[in-house]
């Protein structure tokens, strides 16, 4: 089974609208972004970010999400690729035990 390196990044909710984070898992790509680092995208492909330290680099984001420059990633323990599992409240949960 391939093993995917991954990151949960956070996407905060409306400026005043008092909702909670999302969280996004991204996995890299071959792909190298402007700043020359690894491009991580969303499964969906609807978030891409360069990712260096904690500091997601926001290339592309989904469409209506707040317009932030950058965002806050988390490196996720490595583990098989697995679509059904990678899903934001068993990141959340993963993040806050």
């Amino acid at each position: 089974m391939r093993r995917e390196r991954r990151y949960a990044v956070t996407l905060p909710g409306p400026i005043g609208g008092h909702a909670p984070p999302a969280v996004v898992v991204v996995h890299a790509t071959e792909a190298v972004g402007p700043g020359g680092t690894l491009v991580w995208e969303s499964v969906e492909g609807d978030l891409r970010v360069e990712i260096t330290g904690e500091v997601a680099t926001v290339l592309a984001a989904p469409a209506g999400a707040p317009q932030h420059p950058c965002l806050h990633a988390v490196p996720l323990p490595e583990g098989p690729l697995d679509i059904e599992r990678v899903q934001a409240p068993s990141v959340s949960r993963a993040m806050n035990p």
